[in-house]
């Protein structure tokens, strides 16, 4: 149960950090246009502009994020189900991102474990991982 405690407390600090870098990039990139990102990073995507990146960012990686905050923050049932949706959103923004742009910055590894750490630390909230395991003492198995 102890380890349940953590996970939730690290739960709220890894969602945190996730919802305000996503909704301070989101915001960025549409204020800016790019935050200084060139316009050829966008060749070969289906984007012309910042814009579309910029709202997904915001409204989508960053709603999910602020839901399963807030939702945690309520100590709704739902909130480490929502924590786990908004990590893999994370995940998978980062994953589209590294796959359709030709750049690497250290962000996106960083953004990637943010958002696994936050799918691991829900499934051990919800009890779906064990916090940690028991070994047999030696007796069959």
């Amino acid at each position: 149960m102890e380890m349940q405690r953590f996970a939730s407390a690290g739960l709220l600090l890894v969602g945190f950090v996730n919802l305000v870098s996503s909704v301070a990039g989101g915001a960025g990139v549409l204020v800016t246009n790019g935050l200084g990102m060139p316009m050829s990073w966008l060749d070969g995507t289906p984007f012309d502009s910042y814009l579309w990146p910029g709202v997904i960012l915001l409204a989508v990686v960053g709603g999910a994020q602020a839901l399963a905050v807030l939702l945690q923050l309520r100590r709704s049932r739902f909130a480490y189900a929502a924590a786990a949706v908004a990590g893999f959103g994370m995940i998978i923004w980062i994953y589209v991102e590294v796959t359709i742009r030709p750049f690497f910055h250290w962000l996106q590894p960083t953004f990637f474990a943010t958002g696994t750490v936050q799918v691991a630390l829900a499934l051990v909230a919800l009890g779906a991982l064990p916090a940690r395991t028991q070994h047999n003492s030696g007796r069959g198995a």
